[in-house]
Protein backbone atom coordinates (compact mmCIF):
# COMPACT_ATOMS: atom_id res chain seq x y z
CA UNK A 1 0.00 0.00 0.00
CA UNK A 2 1.51 3.68 -0.96
CA UNK A 3 -0.32 5.31 1.58
CA UNK A 4 0.84 5.25 4.97
CA UNK A 5 -0.49 6.38 8.43
CA UNK A 6 1.32 7.65 10.95
CA UNK A 7 -0.12 6.25 13.96
CA UNK A 8 -3.55 4.07 13.82
CA UNK A 9 -4.83 5.17 17.47
CA UNK A 10 -3.73 8.81 16.78
CA UNK A 11 -5.67 8.69 13.54
CA UNK A 12 -8.84 7.01 14.97
CA UNK A 13 -8.90 9.21 17.83
CA UNK A 14 -8.65 12.46 15.32
CA UNK A 15 -11.38 11.12 13.32
CA UNK A 16 -14.07 10.63 16.07
CA UNK A 17 -12.84 14.28 17.52
CA UNK A 18 -13.64 15.54 14.19
CA UNK A 19 -17.03 14.16 14.09
CA UNK A 20 -18.16 15.12 17.65
CA UNK A 21 -16.65 18.55 16.74
CA UNK A 22 -18.86 18.42 13.08
CA UNK A 23 -22.02 17.21 15.47
CA UNK A 24 -21.80 19.66 17.50
CA UNK A 25 -21.49 22.23 15.31
CA UNK A 26 -24.63 21.02 13.50
CA UNK A 27 -23.01 20.28 10.25
CA UNK A 28 -22.90 16.02 10.55
CA UNK A 29 -20.36 14.11 8.03
CA UNK A 30 -20.91 16.86 5.43
CA UNK A 31 -18.20 18.69 6.53
CA UNK A 32 -15.91 16.09 5.68
CA UNK A 33 -14.30 15.50 2.20
CA UNK A 34 -14.71 12.51 1.28
CA UNK A 35 -11.88 11.09 -0.95
CA UNK A 36 -11.25 7.82 -3.10
CA UNK A 37 -8.14 6.43 -3.71
CA UNK A 38 -6.58 4.47 -6.85
CA UNK A 39 -3.96 2.38 -7.29
CA UNK A 40 -2.66 1.88 -11.00
CA UNK A 41 0.45 0.52 -12.61
CA UNK A 42 2.34 3.87 -12.50
CA UNK A 43 0.60 6.08 -10.27
CA UNK A 44 -1.59 6.83 -7.48
CA UNK A 45 -5.01 8.78 -8.11
CA UNK A 46 -6.45 10.89 -5.17
CA UNK A 47 -10.10 12.17 -5.97
CA UNK A 48 -12.05 14.51 -3.39
CA UNK A 49 -15.34 15.53 -3.47
CA UNK A 50 -15.29 19.63 -2.99
CA UNK A 51 -18.68 20.65 -4.90
CA UNK A 52 -19.92 24.02 -4.80
CA UNK A 53 -16.24 24.58 -3.98
CA UNK A 54 -14.61 27.91 -5.18
CA UNK A 55 -11.81 26.75 -8.39
CA UNK A 56 -10.08 29.66 -6.85
CA UNK A 57 -10.07 28.84 -3.11
CA UNK A 58 -8.41 24.85 -3.88
CA UNK A 59 -5.05 24.78 -2.61
CA UNK A 60 -3.06 21.68 -2.62
CA UNK A 61 0.27 21.51 -1.39
CA UNK A 62 3.12 18.54 -0.27
CA UNK A 63 5.15 19.18 2.94
CA UNK A 64 7.64 16.40 4.44
CA UNK A 65 5.61 13.84 2.64
CA UNK A 66 1.97 15.17 3.52
CA UNK A 67 -0.26 16.05 0.84
CA UNK A 68 -3.31 18.85 1.63
CA UNK A 69 -5.86 19.70 0.25
CA UNK A 70 -7.80 23.10 1.64
CA UNK A 71 -10.91 24.38 -0.54
CA UNK A 72 -13.29 27.39 0.54
CA UNK A 73 -17.71 27.12 0.04
CA UNK A 74 -19.28 29.94 0.90
CA UNK A 75 -22.80 31.11 0.32
CA UNK A 76 -24.08 34.62 0.94
CA UNK A 77 -27.79 35.46 1.31
CA UNK A 78 -29.66 38.84 -0.36
CA UNK A 79 -31.17 41.36 2.28
CA UNK A 80 -34.83 39.73 2.03
CA UNK A 81 -33.51 35.90 2.67
CA UNK A 82 -33.59 34.19 6.11
CA UNK A 83 -32.27 30.60 6.19
CA UNK A 84 -34.70 28.21 7.79
CA UNK A 85 -32.90 25.13 7.33
CA UNK A 86 -29.57 25.02 7.29
CA UNK A 87 -27.61 20.97 6.28
CA UNK A 88 -24.92 22.00 3.76
CA UNK A 89 -21.76 22.72 5.14
CA UNK A 90 -19.64 26.07 4.50
CA UNK A 91 -16.72 27.15 5.23
CA UNK A 92 -12.66 26.04 4.86
CA UNK A 93 -12.38 22.58 4.31
CA UNK A 94 -8.71 20.32 4.90
CA UNK A 95 -7.66 16.99 4.61
CA UNK A 96 -3.80 15.56 5.06
CA UNK A 97 -2.73 12.16 3.54
CA UNK A 98 0.69 11.01 4.19
CA UNK A 99 2.42 9.76 1.24
CA UNK A 100 4.67 7.09 1.00
CA UNK A 101 8.31 7.58 -0.02
CA UNK A 102 7.80 5.03 -2.96
CA UNK A 103 5.46 8.26 -4.36
CA UNK A 104 7.08 11.25 -6.26
CA UNK A 105 6.21 14.15 -4.58
CA UNK A 106 8.30 16.56 -6.94
CA UNK A 107 5.68 15.61 -9.88
CA UNK A 108 2.22 15.91 -8.48
CA UNK A 109 -0.60 17.12 -11.02
CA UNK A 110 -4.06 18.22 -10.09
CA UNK A 111 -7.16 18.88 -11.72
CA UNK A 112 -10.91 20.28 -11.19
CA UNK A 113 -13.62 19.33 -12.85
CA UNK A 114 -17.69 19.10 -12.09
CA UNK A 115 -16.90 18.94 -8.16
CA UNK A 116 -14.07 16.94 -8.36
CA UNK A 117 -9.87 17.32 -7.80
CA UNK A 118 -8.24 14.61 -8.76
CA UNK A 119 -4.89 14.86 -7.97
CA UNK A 120 -2.24 12.17 -9.51
CA UNK A 121 0.97 10.97 -8.14
CA UNK A 122 3.73 8.94 -9.74
CA UNK A 123 4.89 6.02 -8.63
CA UNK A 124 8.72 5.94 -8.57
CA UNK A 125 11.09 3.77 -10.93
CA UNK A 126 12.50 1.90 -7.84
CA UNK A 127 9.09 1.10 -6.10
CA UNK A 128 7.38 -0.46 -9.43
CA UNK A 129 7.40 -3.68 -10.05
CA UNK A 130 9.52 -5.44 -11.96
CA UNK A 131 10.52 -9.14 -12.85
CA UNK A 132 13.73 -10.67 -11.73
CA UNK A 133 15.84 -12.46 -14.31
CA UNK A 134 16.83 -15.70 -13.26
CA UNK A 135 20.27 -17.39 -14.09
CA UNK A 136 20.25 -20.79 -15.83
CA UNK A 137 23.67 -23.24 -16.10
CA UNK A 138 24.72 -26.15 -16.89
CA UNK A 139 25.89 -27.50 -14.24
CA UNK A 140 23.32 -27.98 -11.43
CA UNK A 141 22.41 -25.01 -9.29
CA UNK A 142 25.35 -22.46 -8.59
CA UNK A 143 25.69 -20.69 -5.00
CA UNK A 144 24.87 -16.77 -5.30
CA UNK A 145 27.78 -15.04 -3.59
CA UNK A 146 26.95 -12.53 -1.04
Amino acid sequence: MLLTSIDPFVQEFERQFDRAVRQINGQGSAASMPMDGIRRADDVVLRFDLPGADPGSIEVTVDRGVLSVTARREEEYGENERVFVRERAMGAFTRRVYLSEHLDAEAIEAAYDNGVLAVRIPVLEKAKPRKVAIQRTGDGPKAIKS
